[in-house]
């Protein structure tokens, strides 16, 4: 049941998501990246590991730390995007830029 309201709601947030970004891209681009996601993660992890306070602090660490892959990836659709590039290239560059900064994000947290 909690994977069927895991799905539910993480539906729920991209369906709102992609209805306001048809009026208001901007409102839409900060719905796509506000904390509901980490907030829901973390009630999740709460609920699953009991709140061991140990793995909710390492949840928290990573998610912070997590936030600068995630500003090169839009930094790069940005950039990529004023360039004209198609939808894919865009999709590749900013991919690509945030794994590499998510392996240099995981090397630094151990």
């Amino acid at each position: 049941m909690q994977i069927l309201i895991k799905i539910i709601l993480s539906v729920a947030i991209i369906l709102i998501a992609t209805a306001v970004g048809k009026k208001m891209p901007s409102a839409a681009g900060l719905i796509g990246v506000m904390p509901l996601t980490g907030a829901l993660v973390l009630v999740w992890m709460y609920v699953e590991n009991k709140g061991n306070p140990e793995i909710m602090h390492d949840f928290a660490k990573g998610a912070l730390w997590g936030i600068l892959p995630s500003i090169l990836f839009f930094l790069v659709a940005l950039l990529c995007f004023k360039k004209h590039f198609s939808l894919p290239a865009v999709i590749v560059s900013s991919f690509g830029v945030w794994l590499i900064a998510a392996f240099i994000h995981q090397w630094a947290l151990r």
